[in-house]
């Protein structure tokens, strides 16, 4: 596949800056940029590169100034980050979607398969289990008894959908990840712990997308759910009964204790630790590594742990780096003190 420069102004009502002609049929980062690729400037750390990339056409933001001449022909755009996204899933849907159903797979005769479906080799559909149309499931897949997986969804390769569990249309499932394995269900017993059946289920809504070796957990009773447009990164643990409202992002390692309710919008660094059966606002900011104990208001941005107001957190940071110089000077005091103690108790004898 090959595009022009013109095109892509026009795909994305970008302007053109050289040659409306030049062509690209491939994608490279700017730093590593050759001709015929096509690469993106947002960051101006990488501004530099713009001078000296080989790559024959790269989307800048319209409002940036060039400091010298530039080889590659350029285009304009209101967000380059956003428009090399859109460029890229028109490419990725421009790819030949896999279909029919390989004889190596094992597909109970009580399942419903849906038109255009691709089920890989090895993979397993449950009894009464039902797959929507142009889904895709690739190789070493379960789909557990009474589960359903909605249309134009994508599992990749060792997805586990447990039983009863439901996966939304156009979702898609990484690698090695589980939607419905047991909440974390134990009583403290006099030999030990006793498990607690967790009898409910797991469930995406549309538009979903969770990473490799990320967990949804089921239910003790009623639903784990995942709300629309949820994006889970890689080696998340999502506890049983939690809720997370729609459009809220949660990068790699984070961990939601069970009942928790987790408000839309919202965005979550690295390993963020979210405590069990608390609410979380919309539009909640967290930055990585951050403790969430309780209960908060939406529109906020927090970091640390405990987690705090930010601007606080930023205060306490630098006190922080200074407690070491602080804790020298108090001993300093202290021996001061004692010393002009000792030297009063002297003059009073």
């Amino acid at each position: 596949m090959e595009f022009s420069a013109e095109q892509i102004a026009a795909f994305l009502q970008g302007q053109v800056e050289g040659d409306p002609k030049a062509s690209v049929h491939t994608f490279a980062k700017i730093e590593e940029g050759t001709p015929g690729a096509l690469s993106f400037l947002s960051n101006p750390k990488y501004n530099s590169y713009l001078y000296e990339t080989e790559s024959s056409i790269v989307l800048v933001n319209r409002d940036l100034v060039l400091e010298h001449p530039v080889k590659a022909t350029l285009v304009r755009v209101e967000n380059a980050y956003e428009s090399i996204a859109k460029l890229l899933s028109l490419y990725e849907s421009m790819k030949p979607a896999k279909k029919g159903i390989s004889p190596l797979a094992s597909i109970s005769e009580s399942a419903t398969i849906g038109q255009d479906v691709y089920i890989g080799p090895f993979a397993v559909i449950g009894d009464n289990a039902r797959i929507g149309d142009r889904t895709q499931i690739y190789p070493h897949v379960t789909i557990g008894d009474g589960a359903s997986v909605g249309a134009d969804s994508l599992l990749y390769h060792h997805v586990t959908v447990y039983h009863g569990c439901k996966v939304g249309n156009r979702c898609i499932m990484h690698a090695g990840s589980v939607l419905g394995a047991d909440g974390f269900g134990f009583a403290p017993a006099e030999g030990g712990y006793e498990k607690i059946p967790q009898i409910g289920i797991a469930e995406l809504a549309d538009d979903v997308e969770i990473g490799a070796n990320t967990c949804v957990d089921r239910s003790t009773m009623g639903r784990t759910f995942v709300g629309k447009g949820v994006k889970l990164d890689n080696l998340v643990q999502i506890g049983h009964n939690v809720e997370i409202g729609e459009n809220t992002v949660m990068s790699a390692q984070g961990g939601v204790a069970g009942s928790a309710k987790i408000g839309a919008w919202s965005m979550f660094g690295g390993q963020v630790g979210i405590a069990g059966h608390i609410t979380l606002g919309d539009h909640l900011n967290c930055g990585a590594q951050s403790g969430i104990a309780g209960s908060e208001k939406g529109g906020q941005t927090l970091m640390g742990s405990p987690a705090m107001e930010h601007r606080i957190w930023a205060r306490s940071a630098i006190i922080t780096k200074k407690l070491p110089d602080m804790y020298r000077e108090l001993q300093e005091l202290k021996k001061e003190l004692a010393a002009l103690k000792a030297t009063i108790k002297e003059q009073n004898v």
